[in-house]
């Protein structure tokens, strides 16, 4: 194993509805810690790879109590700084038979979201680290958060460390400011070495459509992102098909400009909470990449993680290697 992954995002505090009640329908909330990037850090931190957390909260019992969170996972969170602002937070209502899990933000104005790229020393930052990790969804929170992103991405690039960016496009936050989010991520995309994101992602990158299902319109999307942005390597997606909320099948694949990997699809069933799963795949993915997998193993791994992920309430990835190894041999039963 080898240096250290560094992500850099939001931290939030989600409150979900208990079990799969609306919200306020009962007047209860549970609260869980979360964000695309914290939620990498950590599944990958319980898989032994060192992680750090690169963010900014209030100075309160909310943002002090996120960085105890991230320690406890064995995330190194010494450059997550205080600042003026407020905890971002979001709501969930989970889903149930043929009602889609739903999410309200309310993020406008947290601590993160006033950072300037001013206030994150990159050189110190990246000291030691291999990859820098990003996501679409920092830039969407407004321009000071996109001119952040921006700036870890350049100064990255400047040093030699490698960028894994995962598209996690959201409509509802880029809607809330005068944005360009083509041009933002296209900028972001161009300094990645490895893109977490599927044809709908590269659809907006490239302004098209890309004809056909299945395979087919994967490889012909993956193909095209690969040869408008130079610096891309791999590209890791998944695709997912929802029969009700209790029983989805996924698949997962990885894309070269030469060669590309698809897993067969997985049926997930009994889900107890599928929000996060995404951030789970991509941990799957790096950590086969920084064990120096191939790619089918890289492939399995992310697919193993973003399953079990959904087996478990909160937003982040708490298995292990062994739970991987289980998963992949198809082992259900108790482990004594």
């Amino acid at each position: 194993m080898t240096g250290k992954i560094v992500c850099f995002g939001e931290l939030l505090v989600r409150l979900t509805a208990p079990g799969r009640e609306l919200l306020f329908q009962s007047g209860r909330l549970d609260a869980h810690f979360g964000g695309a990037e914290a939620n990498l850090a950590v599944g990958l931190a319980c898989l032994g790879q060192p992680s750090a957390m690169v963010s900014r909260v209030p100075q309160n019992a909310l943002g002090e109590a996120a960085i105890g969170y991230l320690r406890r996972h064995s995330v190194s969170a010494d450059h997550v700084s205080f600042g003026a602002g407020r905890m971002g937070l979001y709501f969930l209502s989970a889903g149930a038979g043929l009602r889609p899990s739903s999410i309200v933000y309310d993020r406008e104005g947290s601590s993160f979201a006033a950072a300037s790229k001013a206030d994150f020393d990159w050189d110190r930052l990246l000291d030691g680290a291999e990859f820098l990790h990003l996501s679409g969804i920092t830039p969407a929170l407004g321009e000071r958060s996109a001119e952040a992103a921006l700036a870890a991405a350049e100064a990255a690039r400047a040093r030699g460390v490698k960028i894994s960016f995962d598209g996690n496009y959201r409509a509802q936050l880029w809607q809330r400011w005068d944005s360009d989010p083509r041009e933002i991520l296209g900028q972001l995309v161009g300094n990645a070495d490895i893109l977490f994101g599927n044809h709908r992602d590269i659809s907006l990158l490239l302004g098209r459509e890309f004809s056909g299902d299945g395979e087919g319109r994967r490889r012909e999307a993956a193909e095209a992102a690969l040869n408008a942005f130079p610096q891309l390597q791999m590209i890791a997606s998944t695709a997912r098909h929802v029969d009700d909320a209790d029983r989805h099948r996924i698949g997962a694949r990885i894309d070269r400009r030469e060669s590309a990997f698809q897993t067969e699809e997985v049926v997930v069933a009994g889900i107890v909470d599928r929000i996060g799963a995404g951030d789970a795949f991509a941990a799957g993915v790096l950590h086969g990449v920084l064990g120096g997998g191939d790619d089918e193993r890289s492939a399995r791994y992310g697919l193993a993680l973003a399953c079990l992920k959904h087996s478990l309430r909160g937003d982040a990835s708490l298995f292990t290697q062994a739970d991987i190894d289980a998963f992949l041999s198809g082992e259900l039963d108790v482990r004594r």
